[in-house]
């Protein structure tokens, strides 16, 4: 039987741009967040009820995008997992705490005597792409500005820890979590170095499963899983694969056409699959009108 998918509706779009992550996904749930917060802060909180999920979900209006923003007790934490290098984190960051303290103080007034309290931000990146990178950097605001003379009156410092496997090795012995999820990417890294991206991550699932890794996240979550680590990693892996056919063969337009390929297939695995259109727009970030068209998938 054809399984309704209501695609007439007109489904708004504008917050729908954001792709999630595994790592966004695997650190939304509060245990998991608890546990990589005591690694690196060197805490020992048990209740994870006590964290406060903050996250701006739709501060893609914005522009503005972030993994994880929550609070413990009265500070504001920012997490972001990142696959480059990317020296604009701070600004990005200072934007972001910006809108976080406008909610705060939307029903309190700036212009009285009395000193408004807001929490103590501290911002992290994770870092678990290719480029070799040292184990912890700071990256600062003030490395923006031009022309610095003194000290900045305004600073923000990011700190970025490198979570690739054989990385920051005490961190991932006080984050099991966090060790199994690098385990995870280095996986499919390889296999995507000897296979399509699609057999990769397949092959990386079963085989985490097999051995004990992220068992019950994967084995939950398997399909959407999936689907995300391809649209996630297609870029970093797909390009440079196409990258150096197009410098062998001469070509500029390989890569479109590959990514173009890759996404379509998620599109019709997840039609397939009875994912709703709004789940499917929420991790491929394709409008309502373009997901239409391989509504055929379903009805062969």
């Amino acid at each position: 039987m054809k399984k309704s998918t209501q695609v007439s509706e007109k489904i708004p779009t504008a917050n729908r741009q954001y792709k999630d992550t595994v790592f966004r996904m695997l650190f939304s749930e509060k245990e998991n967040l608890l546990s990589l917060y005591n690694a690196v802060t060197g805490s020992h909180y048990q209740n994870a009820e006590a964290l406060k999920i903050v996250t701006l979900e739709n501060a893609i209006y914005m522009g503005m995008k972030n993994d994880l923003a929550f609070m413990l007790e009265t500070n504001i934490y920012l997490y972001e997992r990142q696959s480059t290098i990317n020296p604009n984190i701070p600004l990005r960051d200072l934007i972001y705490i910006g809108i976080e303290y406008q909610q705060f103080v939307n029903d309190k007034s700036l212009y009285s005597s009395k000193l408004q309290k807001i929490s103590a931000p501290k911002f992290m990146v994770f870092y678990n792409g290719t480029d070799d990178v040292e184990d912890r950097m700071e990256l600062k605001l003030s490395s923006a500005y031009e022309h610095l003379a003194g000290e900045p009156d305004l600073e923000l410092k990011v700190l970025m820890l490198n979570v690739n496997e054989g990385h920051n090795k005490e961190l991932m012995e006080q984050c099991q979590t966090l060790k199994e999820y690098a385990i995870y990417v280095a996986r499919v890294r390889k296999y995507a170095s000897e296979l399509n991206l699609n057999d990769a991550v397949e092959r990386a699932i079963t085989e985490c499963i097999k051995e004990g890794i992220l068992v019950e996240f994967l084995r939950k979550n398997r399909s959407e899983v999936k689907m995300v680590s391809i649209l996630e990693y297609d870029k970093e892996w797909e390009e440079k694969k196409l990258r150096k056919a197009e410098y062998e063969a001469g070509k500029s337009d390989g890569i479109e056409i590959g990514r173009d390929k890759a996404i379509a297939e998620i599109i019709c695995n997840m039609i397939k699959s009875g994912f709703t259109i709004e789940k499917i727009i929420e991790v491929t970030g394709k409008p309502v009108s373009e997901i239409e068209q391989y509504l055929q998938c379903n009805r062969q």
